[in-house]
């Protein structure tokens, strides 16, 4: 038995009325209402079933309202007069979630659903509400077991009826309005409807979270990525955490599931997988288990299927494992449902469901979504392997092209070897052809050299043997520079580099002077050779305890002459100034089509030398010789028809020229290299491309929008070369600022908030200024979506990381951040004890007056409300007197603003500790603290005041001083002072016509507000 008093019950449920949706709410609801039925009240009694009804509803547990809505009709039934009109609008009102909870609880018999919807609709009609949410309901029953003309002449009906205050609100309506026509397959006329709510004129509790989700399938298929992106990130945002929206977190991963983006929809599986076991209500179970399903069906489809995901009934599953798992549930729940319905249809879209493909390759969404390692995939082939009709190269054809990409250096022979050694493997070919036998061995030897293995080396050698036994020496020259690189890059010993570069340097000198191919052997062992021995001289170093373990690695000053000498003796023109210039020169004569340079040019090489060599130069300090040799090298990788080469430098360029000062030129150089890059492979030079470009966009002024989707295919490919952390976290930080400058607020907020932790680790750690800055954005963003809580917490952390900082500015103004969020969470202790310790932080700064006074009015309002007591009054004078004080009489104009502010809202404080009882009876207050003493018409003295005070700022302060003039004035009307108060206004009138300016929109706003006030006077 309760022991709970009456009071104490009431109280508890308008406590748990405030309280988040979720299970700790219903436990809490449901102890209410048996206490309330033991009181024996039967007011209280049914509001404690309301209160317990909506906590199911806005669950998992929805479908266990049934039970509760029951007692509550028959407490109605019993004595429907004991019913306030609002408990009876409630209760009509809840019918309508019941008749959903029924439909969605397999467990209830058709005819019982049936039975339910015809109670609803003669109660409805008995009531005289409209048959429209009643139509409603039976669409959806219609929809349910499959009855397509009972949907439709449902459907019609509903739109028909007139709307009443049984209706669901606008976006719910248009919710199922534009669903039932997706799943008819018109997605444009989905989307139309759903647009007023996607568009935020039209939401309710759980719009548009709802419709974001029910959007993105459809925006897929219409090919409107960006805005499938946009709803994904917006919608995410809103349903984490929520457990009543389930379904649409199921419908977020499996949007991920189809576009590349497994590993963001397991991040999402993840934060919600404490809701994978038995749900009360199994239709939602069905719908967040449908997404999860897809996602790990892509997962097994592309080779994945042994990857841990969650832990589920136990243990840690794979990705199969839980595959399976879930779909035994879910086929179970369908054919519950089936059974109940008659039909095959919810066995049959979930079929279909789990069965769906792609929508997109890849569709970058700037959250945090790196690549799933390589996996083990069924034989295709690959693009570049197919000829132009779309059939497969014959091997012949295959190999040729293979050698003429691997001669052009392009990027495409890597994976076009890798085809080659795929079907030589499945075939004889390479038996019978030495040289191709050659080939596959320096392929291979290429392939342990990235893996990282130690015999990589001696594979190069290997094959430059086969190479010179098939006849083809020069080839074999770049085996055996290979092999010397190699063996650098696995840590051998000096005596090994240096003797297989000799041996290197003696094959390429040793090729005959006809061979073609001889120059460009020399120069690439003297190129390397100049590399390797500089490697040598830094492992010496280190080796003698020479080198630093703090501090950079000090320049190579013999490397920085050699390789000066190297370029300067190999180049045969002056070098190109800009690479824009070398373009217009190298189009002129013809050069840039494929195979514009001799197979034994060494103008690529002169480039990278040239690259090599302005990276030394950066780090010695001298970046104007540096952007010459940048443009140059550039346009010397353009003349050697290897535009994708040239993207480096060019990006480095941008970089540099912009660190100087010159964005105009770094935005060119950007730009040209994102042109160059169409046949780059390497993730991580597609990302840094980008992310330069963003980066000067962003510093532009006005680019935010092109330099957002810059930013966002950075973060994309950082992510693909397993960069998330550093580059990836500055392109999503910077993606953040250019939506945040765009006004897209909560796509700004979820990118943030998938970076943060990779900004902890990029910027080591909490205290590092990019990270506060962080911090402090998320924290504006989450006001702005009116998420205080969260924002104090984000302002809270920014202020703990500067702790340590000499200047503490910086902590006060985001201690002065969190208070104005802490307050407007109505979390009032935690916002004083905020606003004190930034108001303590400002006088440590010294000469933050304004910052002062800013924070001590905050205090004065932050405890009054309607209705506060004396003292509470007495208190805020108190502040606003110390605010006064610090800025009474100053003749600094940013103080003279302040003490007029200051004036002004002093006057409204005064004016509201006026009582009604009062009668204009007005008798003086003590006098408080800070020279501020409450006499009659102090207030008036004080808005006069802040009028002069605004007038010295003219226009900027125009608003300002109007409405200080306005409130005198009304003031003495509410005094009944009704000809000074007409006089004060009459005054205004006039000074606002004397100054007016047909164009000035704003003036002759005001002078409309005045002249109508001074009409209701």
């Amino acid at each position: 038995m309760s022991t709970m008093t009456v009071e104490e019950i009431r109280l508890g449920l308008l406590e748990n009325a405030d309280s988040p949706y979720g299970p700790a709410r219903i436990a809490r609801a449901e102890a209410l209402g048996a206490a309330a039925e033991a009181a024996k009240d039967g007011a209280l009694f049914r509001q404690a079933l309301m209160g317990l009804i909506d906590a199911y509803e806005h669950s998992a547990e929805r479908t266990r309202i049934v039970v509760p809505f029951a007692r509550l009709l028959q407490e109605y039934d019993r004595d429907p007069a004991a019913f306030t009109s609002w408990e009876v609008h409630s209760l009509f009102w809840r019918f309508k979630w019941v008749t959903s909870g029924i439909l969605d609880s397999p467990d209830i018999p058709l005819e019982a659903v049936e039975r339910w919807l015809t109670d609803m609709e003669r109660r409805y009609r008995l009531a005289g509400h409209s048959e429209r949410a009643v139509r409603q309901a039976e669409q959806l029953l219609a929809e349910a077991i499959g009855d397509e003309e009972r949907t439709e002449r449902a459907f019609a009906a509903w739109l028909a009826a007139d709307r009443d205050s049984m209706s669901d609100c606008h976006a719910c309506e248009l919710n199922d309005q534009g669903r039932h026509r997706a799943l008819r397959g018109d997605d444009t006329e989905a989307i139309r409807l759903w647009g007023p709510v996607l568009a935020g004129d039209l939401d309710c509790l759980e719009e548009p979270h709802r419709v974001l989700a029910l959007s993105l399938l459809p925006l897929l298929r219409l090919g409107r990525v960006d805005e499938a992106r946009t709803n994904h990130l917006r919608g995410y945002r809103m349903a984490r955490g929520n457990e009543s929206l389930l379904r649409s977190i199921g419908a977020h991963i499996e949007f991920c599931a189809l576009t590349g983006n497994e590993s963001r929809g397991l991040e999402i599986l993840a934060e919600h997988a404490g809701h994978l076991g038995a749900l009360v209500d199994v239709d939602a179970q069905l719908d967040f288990n449908g997404g999860i399903l897809v996602l790990l069906g892509r997962l097994k489809d592309t080779g994945h299927g042994d990857r841990p995901t969650v832990a589920h009934e136990g243990a840690v599953r794979t990705a199969a494992e839980l595959y399976e798992l879930l779909y035994r549930d879910a086929i179970a729940i369908a054919a519950r449902f089936d059974a109940r319905n008659g039909t095959s249809l919810t066995s049959d879209r979930l079929a279909e469901r789990i069965a769906r493909q792609p929508l997109a390759e890849t569709l970058p969404l700037g959250v945090r979504s790196p690549a799933l390692p390589a996996a083990t995939v069924p034989d295709r082939p690959v693009a570049v392997a197919v000829s132009d009709d779309g059939t497969a190269l014959s091997f012949a054809d295959l190999v040729e092209r293979a050698r003429t990409a691997r001669r052009r250096g392009h990027p495409s022979a890597l994976v076009l070897w890798t085809e080659v050694a795929r079907r030589a493997d499945a075939g004889a070919e390479a038996a019978v052809d030495p040289e191709l036998t050659a080939d596959l061995l320096e392929f291979g030897a290429w392939t342990a050299h990235e893996d990282g293995a130690a015999d990589a080396a001696e594979r190069f050698a290997r094959a430059a043997g086969a190479h010179r036994a098939a006849g083809l020496p020069s080839r074999a020259a770049y085996a055996d520079l290979a092999a010397a690189g190699s063996a650098a890059h696995a840590g051998a010993p000096a005596s090994e580099i240096v003797e297989r570069l000799a041996a290197a340097v003696r094959s390429a000198a040793g090729l005959e002077a006809s061979d073609p191919m001889r120059e460009r052997r020399v120069a690439l062992a003297e190129f390397a050779g100049l590399r390797l021995e500089s490697l040598l001289r830094h492992r010496e170093r280190h080796t003698a305890g020479e080198g630093s373990e703090a501090g950079p690695e000090p320049v190579d000053t013999t490397l920085l002459e050699q390789l000066g000498a190297f370029v300067t003796a190999r180049s045969t023109a002056p070098a190109v100034a800009e690479p824009a210039a070398a373009e217009t020169a190298l189009a002129a004569r013809g050069v840039g089509e494929p195979g514009g340079e001799e197979p034994g040019g060494t103008t690529d090489v002169l480039a990278q030398a040239e690259l090599s060599l302005a990276q030394l130069l950066l780090s010695a300090g001298e970046p104007e010789r540096a952007v010459a040799l940048l443009a140059s090298s550039a346009g010397h990788f353009l003349a050697a028809h290897r535009p994708w080469e040239a993207v480096r430098p060019l990006e480095l360029r941008a970089r540099v020229v912009a660190a100087g000062g010159d964005p105009g030129a770094a935005e060119a150089d950007a730009r040209a290299a994102l042109a160059h890059s169409a046949d780059v492979v390497e993730p991580g030079l597609l990302g840094s491309v980008r992310l330069t470009l963003a980066e000067v966009l962003i510093g532009r002024g006005d680019g935010e929008a092109e330099a957002a989707e810059h930013a966002l295919g950075a973060a994309h490919w950082f992510d693909r070369a397993g960069l998330s952390t550093g580059p990836g976290a500055r392109a999503r930080l910077l993606l953040a600022r250019a939506y945040a400058d765009a006004g897209r607020d909560a796509e700004a907020a979820e990118v943030l908030h998938s970076a943060l932790p990779d900004l902890l680790e990029t910027y080591d750690g909490a205290g590092d200024e990019e990270v506060v800055r962080a911090r402090r954005l998320l924290g504006v963003l989450l006001h702005r979506l009116e998420d205080p809580r969260a924002a104090a917490e984000q302002y809270l952390l920014a202020a703990e990381g500067t702790t340590a900082w000499e200047d503490p500015r910086p902590q006060a103004s985001l201690a002065n951040s969190a208070a104005e969020s802490l307050a407007a969470a109505d979390l009032t202790d935690e916002s004083e004890a905020a606003y004190v310790r930034a108001l303590e932080l400002w006088r440590l700064a010294g000469d933050c007056r304004a910052s002062e006074v800013r924070v001590l009015r905050s205090l004065a309002w932050l405890r009054l409300e309607y209705g506060s007591p004396p003292e509470e009054y007495e208190r805020a004078r108190r502040f606003m007197g110390e605010a006064l004080a610090l800025v009474q009489d100053s003749e600094v104009p940013e103080l003279r603003y302040e003490w007029a502010e200051t004036c002004s809202q002093l006057a409204r404080l005064l004016n509201a500790e006026e009582t009604p009882e009062d009668d204009g009876d007005r008798t003086p207050a003590p006098g408080g603290p800070g020279g501020v003493p409450t006499v009659p018409d102090r207030d008036i003295t004080l808005l006069d005041r802040a009028a002069g005070l605004f007038a010295e700022f003219g226009e900027a302060a125009r608003h300002d001083r109007f409405n200080a003039l306005v409130r005198a004035a009304w003031t003495e009307h509410e005094r009944d002072r009704e000809e000074s108060a007409k006089a004060r206004m009459r005054a205004l009138v006039t000074e606002l016509e004397g100054t007016a300016d047909p164009a000035d929109e704003e003036a002759a706003e005001l002078l409309d507000q005045a002249r109508n006030m001074l009409a209701e006077m």
